[in-house]
């Protein structure tokens, strides 16, 4: 019977993204496919759910016209969403999928959902990660 981490290490290298490093016993990928904005992108198996995190950039200003402007792109985005990681100080972006029954369009889905948003938003992200 397939393992959950052989299943998704197989989505990824059909996906053709650079699997940059594995942990077979925590079920832990980190991958890139630089072209497409995806640099140490961190999936983890926590059954009953797959994380896909990528830090995006170091809040710099965290006034409310900042934070206000994250939120209401959040809205615009198709899977996945910007979160402040728990000092506030970093924004990744973040999805979650139900592990059982992943398959890999819906995986492909929410790695090129990042990819959509970093080249739709790159100005204003740059703006705020100065």
């Amino acid at each position: 019977m397939e393992t959950n981490f052989s299943k998704v290490k197989d989505f990824l290298l059909n996906l053709e993204y650079d699997i940059v490093t594995e942990d077979k016993e925590d079920e832990i990928f980190v991958i890139e496919k630089e072209s497409e904005g995806i640099v140490k992108m961190v999936i983890a198996i926590a059954e009953p759910i797959v994380i896909i995190e990528q830090q995006l950039f170091d809040l710099k200003d965290d006034n409310s016209s900042t934070l206000k402007s994250l939120l209401m792109k959040n809205r615009d985005i198709i899977h996945g969403a910007m979160v402040l990681d728990e000092t506030g100080k970093k924004v990744i972006f973040r999805d979650t999928l139900q592990v059982e029954n992943l398959d890999c369009n819906e995986l492909e889905g929410s790695i090129e959902s990042l990819s959509l948003l970093l080249s739709e938003y790159t100005d204003e992200i740059i703006g705020f990660a100065k």
